[in-house]
């Protein structure tokens, strides 16, 4: 399966609409998935919890993280990120970020949606993190699509007793 280009990269965590599932441990050492909205902007993927939010609990005792944003229609790309959440803003300093958290919302829905979820919920304290993907593990790949690439190389050799 190939793997996805940094150009491609970028251009697929700046489209709309993608999840990002963030995965971490709890207090048991448990792991925990949560789906949830995020920006990627200058080589970070930047994503926020409201105050109660079990998850920023668990960040805050254990910042290693796996992230997880994928598509399930072709070419079905897929970018896991395996790195440490950076605290950018703490709670209680949302007015300092707000406008990035806007435009988080606008990424999954339309502007007048987003700027009414915002006014409704500015009372709840956010923090913001991100996670950088030069000092992270990353894995990418996406179905064979282009020209000359191999349509059965949909998993990696590894993944085969003979090869492929």
């Amino acid at each position: 399966m190939p793997k996805m280009t940094e150009s491609e990269v970028d251009e697929f965590l700046g489209e709309p609409g993608h999840l990002l599932r963030l995965a971490t441990t709890d207090d048991a050492g448990a792991p925990l998935v949560v789906p949830i909205w995020f920006i990627y902007a200058n080589g970070r993927v930047y994503f926020t919890p409201r105050e109660r939010s079990a998850w920023r609990q668990y960040l805050d005792r254990d910042s290693r993280v796996c992230l997880l944003i994928d598509e399930s229609d072709a070419p079905m790309r897929k970018v896991v990120v395996t790195g440490r959440a950076d605290l950018v803003h703490a709670l209680g300093h949302d007015d300092e970020w707000r406008d990035t958290y806007r435009r988080i919302a606008l990424r999954y829905v339309p502007e007048a949606w987003a700027d009414a979820y915002l006014h409704d919920t500015i009372e709840e304290p956010r923090a913001l993190y991100s996670v950088d993907l030069d000092s992270s593990d990353v894995l990418t790949w996406r179905m064979p699509a282009q020209p000359g690439e191999n349509p059965l190389a949909v998993w990696a050799p590894r993944y085969y007793h003979r090869g492929v």
